[in-house]
């Protein structure tokens, strides 16, 4: 644990060097180190490296699902961070079919979803995009990319929403699938991959190593929980030991005891359709980091830790809100092949739900920064004086308008959360891959705003575009 250094008292002139002093340290001059945004500045620059500068947060855990947008999951919460409404309640927003008609928002006939559809590729992510205008969705993956859920499917990730500090522009890092997203993560980079293929998971290491290297060097601990293939073995520089692996039963023995480590990655079931990825029942998702954290707020840590709960990226889901460009993070290019969209890691994927749960968060608050994934990083940096390991995470916010660390914290008792929609005991209800009716009928406009009908919904699937719609549907 380190000695307690007020952010306030950092910020004032000689503070910086008082507090060294009075760990022992007695230099004759301080070295600024480099200058801020550039590779290797540290958020302190008169302190060491591995300088723990919150004492209050001793536990960091980043809880990072699959495959959702903002506005599919919480385009329902409030206007102000969500969907626009009618005078009906229901979402104004809608993307044209490539056929002269709308498909609007519309409530998800169950919890399950469509196998291989939307699409986060790089291709169909770029063309959701388009250019700007995000209404690319349904051309890039089909009607499905405009459906969501609300409270009454996910009711525990709402109350997690409204009890805790809300990320309400928390951008995916690029515009790309899971691998490069969850390198963005650990290392600030995707280093040119793209996709989310075992081929990216060799290719191109990043050049300044990961967060994880940067904690062993300064005898930081750190564990990445499985439930059963762990995330970093994305990246093949990290060496797995039994030090650094960890099983959701032990994460859960750890949480109680209060002994995480500085560091935890929790990964949810990605082969036991645990994680929300398509064609999966969101409930069993829902389920699982709704046990997370419960195990956070009754261990014995909790009143020293913050949680972090995201999604890698928007999984082909529509979203309102543009990305906005983005600081690349070093020289490395995209390696986009032949005929797929051109660009760059300049510009932030779309949103995603993310929620900071601590007893430090700021209750009901919903931050309006933009950020995104290296901004995990970035407070870990501003943790323990650790250099940026890009641009990107030098330039990141830091997630500061997310806690209260100046005041007794506000939520030391836990809220009383409401529980997820799928008990323990209770089976799936509905078949992955079967979700229903998608889109309904009444989600499809004609130009003029009209509902179309069922024969023509189906006539539009047996159309060569309503099968090219289809076909850009395959990415993972």
């Amino acid at each position: 644990m380190g000695y307690r250094i007020g952010r306030r008292a950092l910020l004032r002139g000689g503070a910086a060097l008082s507090a060294y002093a009075a760990l022992g340290g007695c230099p004759t001059s301080v070295d600024p180190g480099p200058e801020p945004g550039h590779v290797g500045n540290r958020p302190y620059r008169d302190l060491p490296e591995g300088t723990d500068t919150i004492p209050e947060i001793e536990h960091i855990v980043v809880l990072m699902m699959e495959n959702h947008s903002f506005d599919n999951y919480f385009g329902m919460l409030d206007p102000s961070v969500g969907f626009t409404l009618d005078a009906s309640a229901r979402p104004t927003a809608s993307c044209p079919d490539g056929m002269g008609h709308h498909i609007r928002a519309f409530h998800m006939p169950s919890a399950c979803q469509l196998e291989s559809q939307p699409s986060q590729a790089w291709d169909a992510s770029h063309a959701s995009y388009a250019e700007g205008r995000n209404d690319g969705f349904v051309l890039a993956s089909g009607p499905v990319a405009m459906g969501y859920w609300d409270s009454s499917d996910i009711p525990f990730y709402y109350s997690l929403a409204r009890n805790f500090t809300l990320a309400s522009r928390w951008f995916a890092s690029t515009l790309a699938q899971t691998y490069p997203n969850r390198r963005f993560l650990f290392a600030g980079t995707a280093a040119g991959i793209i996709d989310t293929t075992p081929a990216s998971i060799a290719i191109s290491p990043p050049p300044n190593g990961t967060i994880f290297e940067r904690l062993d060097a300064h005898g930081i601990t750190w564990r990445d929980y499985a439930s059963d293939l762990p995330s970093v073995a994305l990246l093949p520089s990290i060496h797995p030991n039994r030090s650094r692996m960890g099983t959701i039963a032990s994460f859960m023995a750890d949480a109680a005891a209060g002994t995480l480590p500085s560091v935890s990655l929790v990964d949810p079931p990605f082969v036991a359709t645990g994680s929300e990825e398509n064609p999966q029942d969101i409930r069993i998702g829902e389920r699982f980091a709704s046990q997370i954290v419960q195990a956070v707020m009754n261990g014995r840590g909790w009143a020293r830790t913050m949680l972090v709960w995201l999604y890698d990226e928007g999984g082909g889901y529509y979203d309102h809100v543009p990305p906005p460009d983005a600081i690349p993070p070093d020289d490395i290019l995209p390696m986009v092949p032949s005929g797929e969209a051109p660009g760059a890691y300049d510009r932030y994927g779309f949103r995603v739900p993310a929620v900071i749960v601590s007893p430090y968060a700021k209750p009901g608050f919903v931050s309006d920064v933009a950020r995104d994934h290296t901004s995990v990083l970035r407070f870990i940096e501003r943790k323990w004086n650790l250099g940026a390991l890009t641009l990107r995470d030098a330039h990141a916010d830091d997630l500061s308008d997310c806690l209260d660390l100046e005041s007794p914290p506000r939520l030391l008792t836990p809220p009383t959360l409401a529980p997820p929609a799928l008990a323990a005991s209770t089976p799936p209800a509905c078949t992955p891959g079967s979700p229903g009716t998608i889109p309904p009928p009444d989600a499809v406009l004609s130009a003029g705003g009209d509902a179309r009908t069922r024969r023509e919904d189906r006539e539009l699937a047996l159309t060569p575009m309503g099968r090219a719609i289809a076909a850009l549907s395959r990415g993972v």
